[in-house]
């Protein structure tokens, strides 16, 4: 590429915004370690979950090996094993360490992980100094990197939850929670939206992730939405007139989960001399009951519709409520998240965005026409298609700038260590 190419292309893809936001990314995963002990860095209390040593090791491997190793001059790699000691799941790029022993790796150390994430950033600081080759295809992965770490910055406030809140200790990761003033408790109402075709997807400009594509018309029946999500009182309900002990509200595979593993509240509550607690990530506090439940499965939230008379949405409905909402809520900024009280909205509905992942009752699939990107990046979502359901909206530990009404979670019908909570939905 001439010179001339390159400072046109340098100016179309804005490469020196980009490393600013590398930069702050990169930042913020220090941030949210720094509250911890190195012990708290390298635990793995269940498969699921991986130390926060691992992910800052994973997320800097991330940029070595799509980045660096493609367009490097002279590339070498920072340690020979760290390929394989801290590849995840992409198949193409080689074997993986298995997830579940990532505890087991007391080296390399957190201090020789620190080591490797500065050197990261420094060399991918200096693509951006030099003559940078294909500018576009190494702003296109970088800003893939850059929205792979906050997914991964997520990853370490839930995982470092679980590492705390199991320890009988019950510690805290940060100081004690600071409720809002200017919250308020809205009644449950039922927002209406008529039947009608609806566009889905992500409409651009900006990034997207693959599986928010291609945008697509649907046929929307009419539906009510829950104006709020349900709240820790709501729930409550729920539990107090045995929800956890009638088979009949239950999906069969969220009944064997509730007998076998021994379900009787969500996630992080316990009771204590007959008053319910929940652990947070400020330690443990009596529940607040205008706070949205928190740390609920696919399986309790059907449940708990299905006792209310109601459902879940679908995520057509959830995209259709959103997409005239502005992106603003109670997001990860680097305090201690916590789902909180709803601030007053701008329009009908509270808490789209923000606070806790809302699950639907979509299962987790492509949309029509989707097709995963070449090479190993195309294994980023696609190949995950299966046995998922599709959570919206963002949490408390989403980073802010990170979510949007497109934006597609997803995990197992079990999965309850995720800030993932429910709203409620109708047919008319």
């Amino acid at each position: 590429m001439s010179a001339r190419a390159s400072a046109r292309a340098r100016e179309t893809v804005d490469l020196e915004a980009l490393a600013r936001q590398f930069r702050a990314v990169r930042a913020f995963s220090r941030q949210i370690a720094a509250p911890l002990q190195i012990e708290d860095m390298v635990v793995q209390t269940m498969p699921d979950i991986s130390p926060t040593k691992w992910h800052w090791a994973h997320t800097s491997w991330f940029f070595e090996t799509f980045v660096l190793e493609r367009w490097e001059r002279d590339f070498e790699p920072f340690h020979t094993q760290y390929r394989y000691l801290f590849n995840s799941y992409y198949q193409q790029v080689g074997p993986q360490f298995p997830r579940p022993q990532r505890g087991l790796l007391s080296r390399p150390t957190v201090d020789d992980v620190r080591r490797y994430r500065e050197s990261v950033d420094a060399r991918v600081g200096a693509l951006f100094e030099g003559d940078v080759p294909e500018p576009e295809e190494v702003a296109r992965v970088l800003e893939v990197g850059i929205h792979h770490e906050q997914q991964h910055q997520e990853l370490m406030y839930t995982d470092i939850k679980h590492v705390l809140g199991t320890n009988p200790l019950r510690p805290a990761y940060g100081p004690a929670l600071v409720r809002s003033a200017t919250g308020f408790d809205p009644p449950r109402e039922w927002q209406a939206f008529e039947a009608g075709t609806r566009e889905i997807g992500h409409p651009g400009p900006g990034f997207a992730y693959d599986n928010e594509l291609p945008r697509h018309q649907v046929l929307a029946p009419a539906f009510r939405l829950a104006t709020r999500p349900v709240t820790t009182a709501g729930y409550l309900e729920f539990v107090e007139d045995g929800g956890y002990e009638r088979p009949e509200l239950w999906l069969s595979d969220g009944w064997d989960c509730v007998r076998g593993r021994g379900w009787r509240a969500p996630f992080y509550w316990e009771q204590r001399d007959g008053e319910w607690w929940q652990y947070t990530l400020a330690g443990m506090r009596a529940l607040v009951e205008d706070e949205p439940v928190c740390h609920v499965s696919y399986y309790e939230a059907d449940a708990f519709a299905t006792w209310a008379g109601a459902r879940l949405p679908t995520e057509v409905e959830w995209e259709t409520a959103a997409a005239a909402e502005r992106v603003a809520g109670n997001l990860a900024t680097g305090a201690t998240p916590h789902p909180g009280r709803a601030a007053r909205p701008e329009g009908p509905i509270a808490q789209l965005f923000g606070d806790v992942w809302e699950w639907t009752a979509s299962p987790y699939g492509p949309y029509p026409g989707f097709r995963p990107p070449s090479g190993a990046l195309g294994e980023y979502n696609g190949k995950f298609m299966c046995n998922q359901f599709v959570l919206r909206g963002g949490s408390c530990a989403t980073p802010s700038g990170h979510v949007r009404p497109s934006y597609r979670n997803f995990f197992p019908p079990d999965a309850r260590w995720q800030f993932s909570g429910l709203r409620l939905a109708r047919s008319d």
